[in-house]
């Protein structure tokens, strides 16, 4: 009986070790696509992402409505390598909500975005990844915006 209890709880602590290290890995893919984003370099983006992807934002307009825009990544990483040198785009990840399910993972981040290093608007990311033979790749993005709520 003891042997049982003790292969048990290796059991359950080996899983939960396997756990985290793959929580840890599908951070860092978001770390990088995040360092080139700020850096403007779409090469280091690129190798987290799987192609190219639909990327999706929702806000509520001046209105009051609802919006959902739905584009392909490709539109992202045209922006980030077109954009103005004296421009300085700055999202800060607040925190890192990460759950993985064998080779799909989500993660939800909450940011807030600072342009010229003048609070814009804040929201949350959601992330769906897909374990590419041991290399968490990016292969969809949706996130709200707003400019009310904000912890700035």
């Amino acid at each position: 009986m003891e042997r049982v209890i003790i292969f048990l709880v290796l059991l359950v602590s080996t899983t939960i070790t396997a756990q985290d290290s793959e929580e840890i890995q599908v951070k860092q893919a978001i770390d990088t696509f995040f360092e080139g984003f700020h850096k403007g370099d779409t090469v280091l983006m690129k190798s987290v992402m799987y192609g190219k992807f639909p990327t999706q934002t929702t806000y509520k307009n001046k209105e009051g409505k609802n919006v959902l825009v739905t584009e392909e990544s490709s539109k992202l990483i045209q922006a980030i390598a077109n954009r103005p040198a004296d421009q300085k785009w700055d999202e800060r990840l607040l925190d890192y909500s990460i759950q993985v399910d064998g080779t799909m993972a989500n993660a939800w981040t909450p940011y807030e975005f600072w342009f010229n290093d003048t609070f814009s608007h804040c929201g949350v990311n959601s992330f769906q990844l897909f374990n590419d033979d041991g290399n968490w790749k990016i292969i969809y993005l949706i996130d709200t915006r707003r400019r009310e709520g904000c912890q700035e």
